[in-house]
This record gives structure tokens, sequence and C-alpha cells, in this order.
């Protein structure tokens, strides 16, 4: 486990799969990063568990400290070892613990797993233009503006433009 002050990130277990197929059936948690789509749980159970079958993907739960509990989920994805990038996203899947600096600790801790564990370079993300919380967690962190897709996706009956950010590993090679 990496463990920081408020949260944990650790291995996803066969026991927090329902709760996680819970939070990504839920348009209301979503709509936050994607169109809503019904899910099926066996094939949401195959996609959490099978990440070790694909290098191009890690997850992590996040977990609440001291207790251990479930609170949300980190995806890195899109790893590319050979141009050192991955794409981050993070999902506080209980709507009860968001604005408590978790998502902001669990962030700090991916990147900082990014750049000392796998070698990373250079990390990607997308957000909702309208997401100012997330946005300033992302600025705070060090991810950078990189650009905007407008109008690129229609969810819950509107169309949605998102923010390209990044941050790049501050030894890097140039």
């Amino acid at each position: 486990m990496i463990v920081g002050d408020k949260i944990a990130l650790g291995s996803i277990l066969p026991q927090d799969l329902p709760k996680i197929y819970a939070w990504f059936d839920d348009p209301a948690n979503v709509n936050c990063s994607e169109p809503y789509i019904p899910r099926n749980l066996v094939q949401q159970e195959q996609f959490w568990t099978n990440a070790a079958n694909d290098p191009s993907r890690i997850f992590l739960s996040i977990r609440s400290r001291p207790n251990l509990d479930l609170i949300g989920a980190v995806q890195i994805m899109a790893i590319e070892p050979i141009h050192r990038s991955v794409k981050l996203g993070i999902l506080i899947g209980d709507p009860g613990q968001r604005g408590r600096g978790f998502g902001h600790e669990a962030m700090q801790l991916a990147v900082e797993y990014c750049w000392s564990q796998i070698n990373i370079s250079r990390i990607t993300l997308q957000v909702f233009d309208d997401n100012l919380a997330a946005i300033r967690i992302y600025e705070a962190l060090g991810f950078e503006h990189e650009g905007v897709l407008r109008d690129a996706l229609f969810v819950a009956g509107k169309w949605v433009s998102l923010k390209l950010m990044a941050i790049h590993h501050p030894a890097r090679l140039r």
C-alpha cells in the first residue's frame, strides 16, 4: 500500500467490486467524466480484475485512513513505456467523502507513484471544463492546461468541453 496522511492507495480486492460497480453504474457519478451507459456487473468485474493481463493500465483503490474503507479508485491508463507517459483518472465514488481532501491526496500519491515506480515522465488527464473543483486540485499539483476539446462529449442532454492537462516530471531530461 501507498500510505498518505488521509488515504492509502492499494490493490482493488474482490470484495470491492460490488461497490465499484455501483459507483460506475450511477449516472450522477459517471456524468462527471463521461456519458452514462448502463453497466453489466460481469463485464465490470472483468474490467477491474484483468488489469494484470494488460500492462497498459494499473488500477488502485483509494481507502480512507485509519479504517481503510473504500472511497474511490485511481486509474493509470495508456501506459507508454517507450514515451514514458500515462493518462490518469480518479473517482471519489462516495459523494459523502468528496470535498475532504481525499481526491487531492490520492492524485498527489498517484503522481508520485508514476514518477518513482513506473518511470513516467509525462502524465495527462482530461477534465470537464466546468469541473472547477477538480481543475483547482490538478493546478495545485502542477498540472498545466494544454488545450480544450470543445463540445467533445454529449452528457446528460448537453455538450461538454474537455480541458486537456499535463504535468511533466521535474527532473526529466529534455
